[in-house]
């Protein structure tokens, strides 16, 4: 029986391993994927990484910069809007392994074309 319980138990433990693995990456982020999930999960794997751990890599002004629209679009910026300015939290709209649909399309239904994926 303990045979049975001890190789249950890493059975389990590589089954759980495979399927952290097995997370959809997306390629944008690829140079971080070496250094280990902890590199993004400054709060533990099981929370979203924080602000400070996307702002590491990723330059809010120039965020907002990339994203500005203009004309009667202007205020339709995801990184510079009129309800947040540039303080909405990354992780509100950005999903690394899996899509997110926006804190913005709550109430509004903009189209963001330039995102390199679709915000679902």
């Amino acid at each position: 029986m303990k045979k049975f319980n001890t190789l249950l138990v890493l059975t389990l433990g590589a089954c759980l391993a495979m399927s952290v693995q097995a997370r959809e990456k997306r390629d944008y982020h690829e140079m971080v994927y070496d250094s280990g999930c902890k590199s993004c999960h400054d709060q533990g794997l099981k929370a979203f990484p924080s602000d400070n751990s996307c702002l590491q890599c990723h330059d809010m002004a120039e965020l907002a910069e990339q994203t500005k629209r203009e004309g009667h679009d202007a205020k339709q910026n995801p990184h510079d809007s009129m309800h947040y300015g540039q303080e909405a939290p990354c992780m509100e709209c950005h999903g690394e392994h899996t899509p997110k649909k926006a804190i913005c399309m709550d109430c509004h239904n903009f189209d963001f074309p330039k995102f390199k994926y679709e915000h679902k």
